[in-house]
């Protein structure tokens, strides 16, 4: 028999961070809590629900269908709830919230710098937290591990939010020394080169390896590395030729030269959250920020 128990949203919300997190302890750090009291809600779920709702699989564990379920039926509910239970007016000068932000290389180079200062300024006490997204944004964005991704993604399913920040489009870096660095890059001399290629990491491919794709064309790369931090260390003084967002090349000084990449697959850089913080207050204001100062700083 089902105990009589009451479910109310915080009892929610701890199940889909126990959901989300695959874990009572994690979960228990985001809710600024200790595991006995996620432990002791978790069971008032269990006899109210009469089902088990997670069980022990190897050195984890794993959600029941019934948990599935539950979580698919009130994920927007609990997002909604969170929105309404927001403070209905929002005092930057006088704001103590801690925000998320998952972004890579790119925007920390690009964007973060800029808002921060910005910040500083206007809401000092608003706490941010950079968090590497590799392709893994989206899932943060769903998890609740990130408030906001900065990044080349759209998702196009229900519950997400895009706002486009700046475009951007691939350039090559060589040395001023290197001979393919004193004319036009041809496509042929382009797939000729010896390449340094950015991975990023994860499944996702850059915009203009998945055009040479499209045309059957192979680079021939001497040396793949996950990011393009201090790529102007590596180019400088070789041979090597590598293909990065010509925003980012820009930064780089005079150890390389910048070259118009016969493949430069244009993208947007966005700005996405989840129906989770759409309607805060704090956050609208801080994506209008964000976009403020990236239409200040790259005006083109």
């Amino acid at each position: 028999m089902s105990d009589p128990y009451t479910i109310d949203f915080a009892a929610l919300r701890t199940l889909r961070l126990v959901h989300e997190k695959g874990s009572f302890t994690a979960a228990a750090e985001v809710l600024g809590t200790n595991q006995s009291a996620v432990s002791y809600t978790i069971d008032k779920l269990r006899r109210a629900l009469g089902d088990p709702l997670f069980v022990r699989q190897g050195g984890g564990i794993a959600a029941t269908d019934r948990c599935t379920a539950i979580i698919g039926s009130t994920v927007r509910l609990l997002d909604e709830f969170e929105t309404l239970a927001a403070p209905p007016e929002f005092d930057p000068a006088r704001a103590r919230q801690t925000v998320t932000i998952a972004c890579n290389y790119y925007e920390r180079v690009l964007i973060a710098p800029f808002v921060l200062r910005r910040l500083r300024t206007e809401a000092p006490g608003i706490r941010v937290e950079l968090i590497n997204s590799s392709a893994q944004g989206r899932l943060q964005l769903k998890r609740a591990e990130a408030d906001i991704l900065i990044g080349p993604l759209r998702p196009e399913e229900e519950g997400f939010y895009c706002r486009n920040l700046l475009d951007d489009r691939y350039a090559c870096i060589a040395d001023p020394a290197n001979p393919l660095a004193d004319a036009p890059l041809t496509l042929d001399a382009y797939a000729n080169a010896r390449h340094a290629v950015v991975t990023y990491g994860g499944t996702w491919k850059s915009g203009y390896l998945q055009e040479l794709e499209a045309q059957r064309i192979d680079l021939n790369p001497v040396l793949r590395l996950p990011s393009p931090a201090g790529i102007e260390t590596i180019v400088a003084g070789t041979d090597i030729v590598s293909t990065i967002p010509r925003r980012l090349a820009a930064t780089m000084g005079a150890s390389v030269r910048i070259l118009d990449c016969p493949c430069p697959a244009p993208f947007e850089i966005d700005l996405v959250w989840t129906t989770r913080t759409h309607a805060s207050p704090m956050h609208v204001w801080l994506r209008d920020l964000i976009a403020r100062e990236v239409r200040r700083i790259h005006p083109d």
